[in-house]
C-alpha cells in the first residue's frame, strides 16, 4: 500500500503536551494511585505508557507498575495478516487483581485491537477497572470502546491512514495523516 503524506497532525512539543496532559487526567480521575497501573499495548501503546508513568511519577512521586501487551495471538484478524505471525513478549510482572488498570495504545480507530487487549489483560486477573488512554481518536469505531483519555481527536476518512511516529522505535516525533494509494483527496 502506497501513502502520500497529507499533513502533520502532531510535532514533538504537541506529543509531550498531550502526554503530560493524560497524565494529570488520570491522576484527577483516580486519586489513589496505591492501585493504578498502566499498561501499554505493543509497540508504540508501550512507549507512550512509559512516558505517562514518568509524567505520574513527576506529579504525584508515586512510582505506577507497568506492563505490555502483546496481543497477537488474540486477533479477530490473526489469519489475514500474516501466514507467521510475529509474537512478542507480553509483560506483567505485578498482580492485576483489585488494580485499576489504565490501556496505553497510540491511535484508536475500529476498537478490535482494544477490544483484543481487554480480552488478553482478563486472562491475567480481574481489575478492578479498566480505563483506557490513547494519543489519537480517529473514529470510525466498529465496536462499542471509548477512550477515557485523549491527545487529540481527528476526524478522518475511512482512505486516510495516522501514523505515529515516536523517538522510541522511528527517526521522527510525530503524527502524520497520509492517503492511502496516494490519492489526496481536498
Amino acid at each position: 500500500m502506497e501513502l502520500r503524506r497529507k499533513s502533520q497532525i502532531m510535532n514533538k512539543e504537541d506529543i509531550s503536551k498531550a502526554v503530560k496532559r493524560i497524565a494529570h487526567e488520570i491522576l484527577e480521575k483516580n486519586k489513589d494511585t496505591a492501585n493504578l497501573a498502566i499498561i501499554g499495548i505493543k509497540n508504540r501503546g508501550v512507549y507512550l505508557a512509559e512516558r505517562i508513568a514518568k509524567e505520574l511519577k513527576n506529579i504525584s512521586g508515586c512510582d505506577i507498575p507497568k506492563g505490555a501487551l502483546d496481543i497477537t495471538l488474540y486477533r479477530d484478524d490473526l489469519t489475514q495478516v500474516s501466514e507467521q505471525p510475529i509474537v512478542r513478549e507480553t509483560d506483567i510482572d505485578f498482580n492485576v487483581d483489585g488494580k485499576i488498570i489504565v490501556l496505553v495504545d497510540d491511535v484508536l480507530f475500529t476498537g478490535r485491537t482494544v477490544r483484543c487487549a481487554l480480552s488478553e489483560l482478563i486472562d491475567f486477573g480481574r481489575p478492578k477497572a479498566i480505563q483506557l488512554a490513547v494519543l489519537i481518536d480517529r473514529g470510525h469505531r466498529e465496536l462499542p470502546i471509548r477512550p477515557d483519555y485523549v491527545g487529540k481527536s481527528i476526524p478522518t476518512s475511512i482512505s486516510e491512514v495516522v501514523e505515529v511516529r515516536l523517538n522510541e522505535s522511528d527517526s521522527d516525533e510525530e503524527v502524520l495523516l497520509s492517503e492511502k494509494d496516494g490519492q489526496v483527496k481536498g
